[in-house]
């Protein structure tokens, strides 16, 4: 069996539509799509006349497919600096066979074992602390990110487990990085911008099997 994946887009949100509308001419029947910011440096923007980049993140759970992710960065010229930016994490389990036919319309190819090249590093951190985080986060290698707004839950079990109170607005922050450049990026984020500090983040990483518009990385993501 080859399973299934979480596809994860990043484009301008002027692009949400298209994209979106790509996705589902391929048969895909659930996309979702979430409101970000690019995190970009202020210098940078300034430099580039640019305002705040202002991101749509899509979301949905496709068949394993390479070749789906290599139509997708033909078709939505992913290979253009700016155009976005899409990988795919894999999914072990989804709940209910009715749920599994509905997502999973097409049939999906082998998972072939192949050399893992990047990993998205996922950060939860207190609203107005993203620019703590990924400062810390370029410091140790990162070159962007994108940032969704949250509401969190589980205040008091943070109090029990961590000693310490969680506000519960918060933001998420993606950051696809090099796989060797994992480490240090986390470490980086949780010395500088850690559960005890202002910021109080918490990160994990997910492991990415396909990737398009990696020319993004050379810039904000």
């Amino acid at each position: 069996m080859g399973g299934a994946d979480l596809m994860i887009t990043i484009t301008d949100r002027s692009r949400d539509g298209e994209f979106a509308a790509w996705f589902q001419s391929q048969g895909i029947p659930l996309v979702l799509t979430v409101l970000g910011q690019g995190t970009a440096t202020t210098e940078i923007l300034d430099c580039l006349g640019l305002e705040a980049t202002e991101k749509a993140v899509l979301l949905c759970v496709v068949p394993h497919s390479p070749r789906l992710v290599r139509q997708a960065a033909r078709e939505l010229w992913l290979d253009i600096p700016g155009r976005g930016i899409l990988m795919t994490v894999p999914v072990s389990t989804i709940g209910g066979a009715a749920a599994r036919d509905y997502l999973l319309q097409q049939e999906a190819e082998e998972r072939m074992e192949r050399e893992q090249t990047h990993e998205l590093i996922v950060v939860i951190t207190n609203q107005g602390c993203t620019d703590k985080v990924m400062d810390a986060a370029r410091a140790a290698g990162a070159t962007g990110g994108t940032s969704i707004h949250a509401k969190g839950t589980g205040a008091e079990l943070a109090r029990r487990f961590l000693g310490v109170s969680i506000a519960a607005e918060r933001e998420l922050i993606f950051i696809l990085a090099r796989k060797e450049d994992r480490s240090p990026i986390m470490k980086g984020v949780m010395s500088q911008a850690g559960i005890h500090s202002a910021a109080q983040s918490l990160a994990f990483s997910l492991p990415v099997s396909d990737i398009a518009g990696l020319r993004q990385l050379d810039g904000e993501n």
